[in-house]
């Protein structure tokens, strides 16, 4: 949920309900590598509620396009990461099976 002015779509804070740290903090950091971000912070209202609020000010782009743009380059990164990984788990069980092949002498 968005809550913004209408006649300022430079800043607006967005509510991401049933989120915490490991969300507000990774989208807080994909927002700060763009350099259209003037502030981005986030703050969790109450600890018992699962609720993040990320405040995102540009220089002039709106907010929740600069908001979606970040959350793709998050996923790109998570994907990164995501097939790096998988390609070292592969890696991994092709030298232990090589390893377990060879003969001693």
């Amino acid at each position: 949920m968005e809550h913004g002015s209408i006649k300022d779509p430079s800043s607006s804070t967005f509510s991401f309900a049933g989120e915490d740290h490991t969300l507000a903090n990774s989208v807080r950091f994909a927002l700060n590598q763009d350099p259209r971000v003037s502030f981005c912070g986030y703050s969790i209202p109450h600890p018992a509620d699962a609720r993040v609020n990320i405040r995102v000010q540009t220089t002039g782009a709106p907010a929740s396009e600069v908001l979606k743009d970040a959350l793709q380059d998050l996923m790109l990164m998570c994907q990164h990461v995501r097939d790096t990984f998988d390609k070292a788990v592969v890696d991994s069980k092709v030298s232990d099976s090589v390893k377990a092949m060879k003969f001693k002498p």
